[in-house]
Parts: C-alpha cells; sequence; structure tokens
C-alpha cells in the first residue's frame, strides 16, 4: 500500500472514531433526558391518581350545596 492511501485510512479511520465518540455521548444524554421524563410522568400518573381519588371521595360524600360556596371572586 502507498503511503499516502495508509494516510487516508488512518485519518478516515480517526474521523469515524470522533463521529463514534460525540454519537456516544449524545446518546448519553438522552438517556438522561429519558430517566429525567419517565420520573415526571411517574409523577404526574401518581397526582392524576390522587386527584382522580379525592374526586370520587367527594362525590360519594355528602351532596354540596352551591348555596353555601362563595363564588370565586370572594
Amino acid at each position: 500500500m502507498p503511503n499516502s492511501t495508509q494516510e487516508n485510512i488512518v485519518a478516515r479511520i480517526e474521523a469515524l472514531e470522533i463521529k463514534a465518540s460525540f454519537a456516544d455521548d449524545a446518546i448519553d444524554k438522552l438517556d438522561q433526558v429519558i430517566i429525567r421524563q419517565q420520573l415526571q410522568i411517574d409523577l404526574l400518573i401518581k397526582e392524576v391518581t390522587d386527584l382522580s381519588q379525592s374526586q370520587s371521595q367527594d362525590s360519594t360524600s355528602t351532596p354540596r350545596n352551591l348555596r353555601d360556596e362563595l363564588p370565586p371572586h370572594f
């Protein structure tokens, strides 16, 4: 193999290694985003479940009299 061809191959391999390194870094960052989003989703699911249970408990208790409630501007 002539020297220039070997240098070309080495340069291409180095470029591929650099791209692979950046791809690995991007994957690691995306993994962290996924983990953070899953934690947020889990928290939101818990909040919705709690609100749903609270709403169902309110509806099973004695009915409210709307005349006893103040309007929102008070």
